[in-house]
């Protein structure tokens, strides 16, 4: 029998709710994926899909790694049919803490983390994109005391200033219209030694694609054929999936403005360099001094500039 950690604290956001976990069944080789928004979920589900098929073909990621969480992807009942009848090797999308999921040691989990000033770049982009039709979505599953969503968002500079500065759920302090991401990165950070835990990061997956997607290979225990592995790489780059973007998202291109192209937007870093005035950015410092100085020097670095997670003291 699969014994799990039950999950520590129930986590109900906008988007998010933590107890349609408590209708998975895991199997032994299940993998699951957990991030803060927009800081490389679909990137992380592609490189996944490409290791368990072991095939360079664009295939919807939306719909063979579910997002379990989500209030407004599926009923829960709909969900679990689903996932249950999925034979290959499972793997699923979250947006929640460590402490919200169920943890299960037969279980791999990979977390992806993102400087956070990228991520609310990233994310001021898919809130703007998103249609009319994926905000009424939204609200037709948003508990009552949290009200409608927040709609398109239209200066950068505000949505920034709430990001850092407002939480959705009592006592937190950023993440606004998500869950704050001090609380998330902090959960994985204090788990960080888990076996069953691996520990990624965007910075890293840009600098080093082909040496990340072979840790990544490692901790699942998948082998791959050597003259298979460039067209796998190649595949999981960010050009590959823009150029696949339409069958890689599928029916999740209806959700967004543009479809695939504005959920793929840029991939790129420190764009907020130049777009925000000097007090903004300094909301920025200001969430980081809640980290501790290695939290913060991996979710700023990453691993090959700041150091394995696993070896820091803190």
């Amino acid at each position: 029998m699969i014994r799990p950690r039950k999950s520590e604290r129930s986590y109900i956001a906008f988007v998010q709710d933590s107890t349609r976990w408590e209708l998975y069944s895991p199997r032994v080789d299940d993998i699951v994926i957990a991030t803060q928004s927009k800081c490389g979920t679909t990137w992380m589900q592609r490189i996944v899909s490409l290791l368990v098929f072991q095939s360079p073909a664009a295939c919807p990621i939306m719909e063979i790694s579910p997002w379990i969480d989500a209030l407004f992807m599926m009923p829960r009942e709909v969900m679990v049919q689903v996932i249950e009848a999925q034979a290959h090797r499972r793997f699923f999308k979250s947006h929640l803490p460590f402490d919200g999921l169920p943890i299960y040691d037969e279980v791999r989990y990979i977390h992806v983390a993102r400087d956070p000033r990228d991520a609310c770049m990233s994310l001021f982009n898919h809130w703007s994109a998103m249609t009319p039709g994926a905000f009424d979505a939204i609200d037709a599953n948003v508990r009552a005391e949290l009200g409608p969503v927040p709609r398109r968002p239209r200066e950068l500079a505000e949505f920034w200033r709430r990001w850092f500065t407002r939480g959705v759920l009592p006592g937190t302090h950023d993440g606004y219209p998500d869950l704050s991401f001090v609380e998330l990165e902090s959960s994985y950070w204090r788990e960080r030694r888990r076996e069953n835990l691996l520990l990624v990061h965007y910075n890293d997956l840009k600098a080093d694609l082909d040496g990340e997607m072979r840790r990544i290979a490692a901790f699942l225990e998948i082998e791959t054929p050597a003259a298979l592995w460039p067209s796998l790489v190649e595949a999981a780059s960010f050009e590959a999936m823009k150029r696949d973007g339409a069958v890689l998202l599928g029916a999740a291109n209806a959700i967004f403005e543009g479809g695939s192209d504005r959920f793929l937007f840029k991939g790129s870093n420190g764009r907020w360099k130049d777009a925000l005035s000097a007090d903004d950015l300094a909301l920025a410092d200001q969430l980081a001094s809640r980290f501790t100085p290695g939290l913060r020097r991996w979710v700023e670095r990453g691993r090959l500039v700041g150091g394995d997670p696993v070896s820091s003291p803190d």
